[in-house]
């Protein structure tokens, strides 16, 4: 796995013109909003796009058959681009932390407190994304993943609308349950969506791999 994360990294290096003016956008848009803590959203979301960048570089001009000439297997393939989409996260939170420090120090609005909070909800959020746009992206490639990708946000609302109301005819109260969650406070509320992530991450990484394993290269 350390050489397939050195090849993304580099990956990434070669994109790092970009990755400079995502950051200068990021800027000039918290200089007009005014609110330093929008940095931290928007960077780690922005995390996921290198993530499946890397996809679209392995498939141009069939370099996947050449990648998997050499002693990695297929889901060691898949794996590796979940830790290295948890890193790229991880990284581009830390680096918004630092930012907004610096933002809130000029502007003399920081919280501290207030980024961590916005930091640990954008976190589970993009690995969410994260996990949902892999095994999309993997089983599509970059073209067609990005129309899937709009066709699963909609069955997504689409269930999550429907289990509302069916919620609401039956009188089942999970709608309830879950709104019950805010008394357990923010850490604990993050630490529910850490979880959940964990068990979405399985579920994603398990269909992730059998769509490298029937994969024909």
């Amino acid at each position: 796995m350390k050489g397939l994360l050195i090849k993304d990294f580099k990956l990434m290096m070669m994109q790092k013109n970009f990755f400079l003016s995502i950051i200068a956008i990021a800027v000039v848009l918290t200089v007009f909003v005014k609110n330093p803590s929008f940095i931290i959203g928007y960077l780690t979301f922005i995390g996921s796009v290198f993530t499946l960048s890397t996809i679209s570089y392995d498939e141009f001009d069939n370099g996947n058959a050449f990648l998997f000439s050499l002693p990695i297997t297929r889901k060691l393939y898949a794996l590796e681009k979940y830790v290295f989409g948890f890193l790229t996260g991880a990284c581009s939170c830390l680096i918004s932390l630092i930012l907004c420090m610096i933002f809130g120090l000029i502007f003399g609005n920081y919280s501290i407190s207030d980024s961590l909070m916005t930091a640990g909800m954008s976190f589970p959020m993009f690995l969410f994304l994260l996990l949902l746009m892999l095994p999309v992206h993997l089983k599509f490639g970059s073209e067609k993943g990005k129309i899937a990708i709009l066709g699963v946000l909609g069955a997504v609302f689409i269930v999550g609308f429907l289990f509302v109301k069916l919620d609401q005819l039956l009188g089942l109260g999970i709608i309830a349950s879950l709104n019950s969650m805010s008394d357990l406070g923010i850490g604990g509320l993050i630490a529910a969506m850490f979880a959940i992530v964990a068990v979405l991450f399985l579920i994603s990484y398990r269909i992730s791999s059998k769509i490298m394993e029937k994969k024909e290269f």
